[in-house]
């Protein structure tokens, strides 16, 4: 069931009137029930999988609280690791590495008979697994009590808004929340629909038409170069950013209807002055999952330069393999540690560079340039994320600029090149009006707080506002297109 669909429009609502209509006491039971026919309604067969892991991990946190024997802890947390480990490498991986071994035995000229096996990604797997990772490990920690309702625990696990693709939860967050009374607050739920509804518009009107473009020149790289290349590589940037935050946009607000608090997965990604910061900001749950459970057990920046160089560049490099099995995905994240560690190595250069330049004298101008520089860097790194195969990631790079001068020195070539996206003239402009319409959103929010700012505004242009976003949705938008998140 997608966030998109009809069915989900008819779902949501029946699930949060009964939510409020039930006593506290049988929320719970309505919330699981729910969340697992929002699971089942994909594939009924992997909801099972999920309910086991749910059980084991249910399980092992009981042992571990359990036990006073630090070592016996912490076997009970490597076995219960290595399950979900086990897992995921088996849906999302076997393929990957059996592909590869393959290649590895026929080069070497050994023989190798294991076929590839016919399976389907569960939905959300990466997602959810993470999820139980890092709830196992804060029980190990001791940041966390044990859950000992096992109820409770599979609501937490399964949470519909959230499930398939995030915000990644954590315990300490969200569990003590499904024992919250949570009252009917007519302004909070308004907040809440406004969140859904901007979500909805990032999706289906921003991101599935510039998909449309996206497509037709990615699918078929070989086909285009210099100026098509260059649009549709920056417009897949805003098609996964409007994607992705689009789907936490509608989950956070389905969550927050009921009273849930979910984490803000995104900040304006794109207005961050470096790769740093640009974590910071983007997919922010996963950053802070690898910081506290990778980076910081890795050492963190308590160690010399060049193990933290080596920590950055490994958990990049999972990063990138944990978004996908293929080794686009791993340069992508290898493209990210190396822009992470050349930004320390260059820190002191750079500020020394901004400083004799004389832009240190102007610091809006000095901001716009650090945040070219950042969205040209992630920009490119996005080509290796969206590209089918390195062979075409190899030919978008080296046919960026061939042709461009000649294509930029005619209007009407210039009209015929922008043609050949297989974009109307009205849905090629609509589209970089509508990112211009999200960016000049995503600032005054930053500023002001449009959400809440719209219950002081006057009621008309509040209602203008929402009659704008529906009809726009409606009659632009597109929803045939599942998230792109939804394959990790």
């Amino acid at each position: 069931m997608l966030f998109t669909s009809p069915s989900y429009l008819l779902f949501f609502p029946a699930v949060a009137v009964a939510y409020f209509a039930l006593p506290q006491r049988f929320r719970w039971v309505l919330l699981l029930v729910a969340s697992y026919f929002f699971y089942a309604s994909w594939k009924p067969i992997y909801a099972l999988l999920l309910l086991c892991s749910t059980i084991v991990n249910f399980l092992a946190a009981l042992a571990m609280g359990r036990e006073t024997d630090r070592k016996l802890r912490l076997e009970y947390l490597w076995l219960a690791i290595a399950m979900n480990v086990a897992l995921l490498l088996f849906f999302k991986y076997f393929n990957f590495i059996n592909d590869e071994l393959r290649s590895l035995f026929g080069f070497a000229g050994f023989p190798y008979d294991i076929p590839s096996l016919k399976i389907l990604l569960p939905l959300g797997i990466s997602f959810y697994t993470f999820q139980f990772l890092g709830y196992l490990i804060d029980v190990y920690r001791g940041s966390v009590a044990p859950e000992r309702h096992f109820g409770v625990f599979a609501v937490f696990s399964s949470f519909f808004p959230q499930l398939i693709a995030g915000p990644i939860a954590r315990a300490g967050n969200l569990l003590p929340q499904f024992r919250t009374v949570h009252l009917l607050e007519y302004r909070r739920i308004v907040d809440s629909l406004l969140l859904i509804l901007w979500g909805f518009f990032k999706k289906v009107v921003i991101a599935d038409n510039l998909a449309v473009a996206v497509n037709t020149v990615y699918d078929h790289p070989e086909r285009f170069t210099g100026l098509p290349l260059i649009v549709t590589t920056v417009f897949f940037a805003f098609q996964i950013y409007c994607d992705f935050s689009g789907y936490s946009d509608i989950a956070v607000g389905s969550a927050q209807v009921m009273g849930f608090s979910l984490t803000d997965n995104f900040q304006r990604p794109y207005a961050a002055r470096s790769i740093r910061d640009f974590w910071r900001r983007w997919h922010i749950s996963l950053s802070l999952w690898f910081r506290d459970y990778i980076y910081i057990p890795l050492g963190g920046n308590r160690v010399s330069p060049s193990r933290r160089s080596l920590n950055l560049m490994a958990v990049f490099l999972l990063c990138g393999l944990w978004h996908g099995a293929a080794w686009t995905f791993v340069v992508w994240g290898a493209l990210h540690g190396f822009y992470q560690v050349w930004g320390v190595m260059t820190r002191s250069m750079r500020e020394q560079l901004a400083q004799v330049s004389g832009l240190m004298r102007f610091p809006r101008l000095l901001g716009a340039w650090q945040v070219t520089c950042t969205f040209f860097l992630v920009a490119l790194a996005w080509v290796f994320f969206r590209a089918a195969t390195f062979t075409d990631a190899a030919y978008i790079f080296t046919h960026f600029t061939k042709g461009l001068a000649d294509q930029l020195s005619s209007f009407a070539g210039l009209r015929e090149i922008l043609g050949n996206l297989s974009m109307s003239k009205t849905l090629f402009v609509g589209s970089i009006l509508s990112i211009v319409l999200l960016e000049g959103v995503q600032w005054l929010q930053q500023r002001e707080g449009v959400r809440h700012g719209f219950h002081h505004m006057p009621k008309v242009l509040r209602w203008s506002v929402y009659y704008i976003l529906i009809f726009a949705i409606l009659f632009a938008g597109r929803f045939e297109s599942p998230f792109i998140y939804f394959q990790f």
